[in-house]
């Protein structure tokens, strides 16, 4: 990986199939999948990122590369496949929220090695961050839980998960709550969404269900709220945070980019790495709030604009400086 890197993504690329207007049959392909759009929202915010995937040598996949370089994303960590690319068509409701249907049999992004992910990440590297369906589905999830297995006893970087709860596509609701328990006792920081808790857990308020992954091992769980803003749950403080108002266009790629922004904020704050967990741990309300108000903010500006099209970090410096 190159030496710059700071922070490795492990994940999938998904081509997102749009629809044009309200049309059902007109469709715009554009590069997705969740821990793509996180890696290309630290990069673009000033972190030095690398993508950790699969990509294949078809059409979409050539794509996928051309975005990634466009957006300085490392390309060092990418593996070169034979299987066709992943698709998913995106449908929006009344209040532009999207949904998703997925095209993944066979595809280049779950059928990860042992042998593709034994390569050294680098001593610049200060976190690693995993989620989405490659951390879930097989042959290839067992590889990445081999992977956090060996960062974290080695003790040298900060493992972030964002598990974005998909039960239909990764085996079911029991195996997914599962999976994220095992996942989340790997990582040191946690973001999940409303929809991922309400989800594993029915019928438990987010807060006390963020209390309850806390309780798994990480110094920080984020739940994000849509609307209604974001909350951070910490192990000496907690804090909340408003969401910025935005004309919205759609939610493609917010999550991702929250995240994306999140991870930059801990990093501006000197909170990655093995050397900075007990930092991390220690983290006030009044740090709590500045690293949520960042991710928002840059998740409202992506809501803003058509598909997952993260700010840049002048972007974000002026909305930041607005409120």
């Amino acid at each position: 990986m190159a030496a710059s890197a700071r922070l490795a993504v492990v994940g999938e690329n998904i081509i997102d199939l749009v629809p044009l207007g309200g049309s059902t049959r007109d469709y715009r392909a554009l590069p997705g999948g969740s821990p793509a759009n996180i890696a290309v929202a630290a990069s673009r915010l000033g972190t030095p990122t690398a993508l950790v995937a699969r990509v294949s040598t078809d059409v979409f996949g050539r794509r996928v590369r051309e975005r990634l370089t466009a957006d300085c994303v490392l390309d060092t960590h990418l593996v070169e496949a034979i299987e066709p690319s992943s698709l998913a068509v995106v449908t929006f409701d009344a209040e532009r929220r999207a949904s998703y249907d997925f095209w993944l049999s066979g595809t280049a992004d779950w059928q990860w090695t042992d042998a593709e992910l034994d390569r050294p990440l680098g001593d610049e590297v200060r976190a690693v961050h995993v989620g989405s369906i490659a951390a879930y589905r097989e042959p290839g999830a067992s590889a990445l839980t081999t992977m956090l297995e060996r960062e974290r006893g080695r003790g040298a970087v900060t493992i972030s998960l964002d598990p974005n709860v998909r039960p239909a596509v990764i085996g079911g609701l029991e195996y997914a709550r599962e999976r994220t328990e095992q996942l989340v006792g790997l990582a040191d920081v946690v973001k999940a969404s409303d929809e991922d808790l309400t989800l594993l857990y029915p019928g438990v308020d987010q807060v006390t269900a963020a209390r309850r992954l806390l309780a798994l091992g990480p110094s920080l769980v984020v739940v994000t709220r849509g609307a209604d803003g974001a909350v951070g749950v910490g192990r000496a403080a907690e804090a909340e945070v408003p969401t910025p108002k935005v004309d919205l266009v759609d939610t493609v790629g917010a999550g991702d980019t929250f995240m994306g922004a999140l991870l930059h904020a801990l990093d501006r704050h000197g909170l990655l790495g093995g050397a900075a967990r007990e930092r991390l741990a220690a983290a006030d309300a009044e740090t709590l709030r500045a690293l949520l108000t960042t991710a928002a903010t840059a998740a409202a500006l992506n809501c803003g604009r058509e598909g997952a099209d993260p700010p840049t970090a002048a972007e974000l410096a002026a909305a930041l400086r607005q409120d």
